[in-house]
């Protein structure tokens, strides 16, 4: 794809948007988490199916450029892992489909408009690649969740996975080598060559230890993101461990780089040692969501061990709960019952989603990629399901 496509993605990016008087304690209602309904949202799933360019990714995060998801009149930052790029006739795939392990799309204002989204896929290359000290094909970067900062200029901050080839034929090949963070200064052009990076120092990674993926959520509690009960931190979710335990920090967000000054949650107070740092829910996946569903009520949402079909939500008090009872929103299995396809990393997009309800993605994939990409070549994309849910009827 050429980047001469991303001139309005650009501009947006340049400008910023427009701020809103609008406060989020007047636009999320008090709800029953109980009561719901859930559907598909076909408008959602549709806008990604393309037939030129982009045509497939997963490890879908939508960032708003203002920083606060409440804000109306904004545009988003999609980032994407593993993509698939090529052209599309039918329902055939054309020869020359490339294969690169992460893009990004704009999408301008927050409606799913086809005419409104532009996609970034650098090439042969991913638009961000760890620095090393050589070269190595093996080892890339998969993307987690990220923000746009506020109180750093609306700089965009993206977590990241170092992700490395084992070539030992399992079903899952390969491992995490490093987890790292990329800011890339507000105004900076696709692909951003001004784009910068920094290790995380909280891993070792020797065999055996249980390390924890940081990124795999991100809320900005503060109120420069629009939230009306903000207590100024930046919380970073990760997962640890083979049984998925999520865990979380906090730092103020000008300090998200400044490694030491985060703190981790030990199940009763914050502590600067992450070897302290307690599970707050197990079985979780390696993408998913916090934010306010409500005043009081803070939703995590998750797609049970990453790969069952169960789309789960738990709701507690604050952004490090406790969290209450699994409750499921929906079973991926309603939509997707192909034996070839599998289903993972569910979240909710609250910057996309309205008063009262929460859009949720899910991605699809299988582990006969090439053999089922010719058959279905837009099976691998995000699907969207949104949730209503009740008001509450308690004073």
């Amino acid at each position: 794809m050429k980047y001469s496509i991303l001139f309005f993605a650009i501009a947006i990016f340049s400008c910023g948007t427009q701020s809103s008087d609008s406060k989020q304690a007047e636009a999320l209602p008090d709800v029953d988490e109980t009561e719901f309904t859930a559907a598909p949202a076909p408008e959602w799933s549709n806008l990604f199916v393309r037939k030129s360019g982009w045509f497939g990714g997963d490890g879908i995060f939508a960032i708003p450029f203002s920083g606060k998801d409440s804000e109306k009149s904004d545009s988003v930052f999609f980032v994407f892992s593993d993509t698939m790029s090529g052209e599309i006739k039918g329902d055939t795939l054309m020869p020359g489909s490339k294969f690169v392990n992460n893009s990004i799309a704009v999408l301008k204002g927050k409606t799913p408009e086809s005419a409104a989204i532009a996609f970034g896929v650098a090439g042969d290359k991913a638009v961000f690649i760890p620095e090393m000290n050589r070269p190595d094909k093996d080892t890339y970067f998969w993307l987690g969740d990220g923000f746009a900062n506020p109180d750093a200029n609306k700089d965009l901050f993206i977590f990241a996975y170092k992700i490395t080839n084992t070539h030992d034929k399992s079903a899952f090949p390969f491992k995490e080598t490093g987890n790292s963070l990329i800011r890339i200064p507000a105004g900076s052009h696709f692909p951003y060559p001004d784009q910068q990076h920094w290790d995380l120092p909280f891993n070792n990674y020797k065999n055996g230890a249980e390390n924890i993926s940081f990124g795999a959520g991100v809320f900005n509690n503060s109120e420069s993101a629009g939230e009306t009960a903000a207590d100024g931190f930046l919380y970073v979710y990760g997962t640890k461990g083979p049984s998925k335990k999520l865990v979380s920090a906090r730092v103020k967000p000008t300090q998200v780089a400044s490694f030491d000054q985060w703190e981790f949650w030990n199940g009763k107070d914050w502590s600067k040692d992450v070897k302290s740092v307690a599970a707050v829910s197990d079985s979780v996946s390696n993408e998913l969501s916090v934010s306010m569903l409500s005043p009081g009520k803070y939703a995590l949402v998750y797609q049970l061990g990453s790969l069952l079909p169960d789309i789960c939500m738990q709701v507690g008090p604050t952004p490090v709960g406790p969290f209450g009872p699994r409750i499921v929103l929906y079973k991926t299995s309603s939509d997707i019952n192909d034996p070839d396809l599998f289903t993972y990393n569910a979240k909710a997009h609250p910057a996309l989603s309205a008063p009262g309800e929460l859009l949720i993605s899910y991605n699809v994939n299988t582990f006969k990629f090439f053999d089922v990409l010719q058959k279905q070549p837009n099976f691998y994309r995000p699907r969207f399901v949104r949730v209503k849910f009740g008001r509450s009827t308690k004073k």
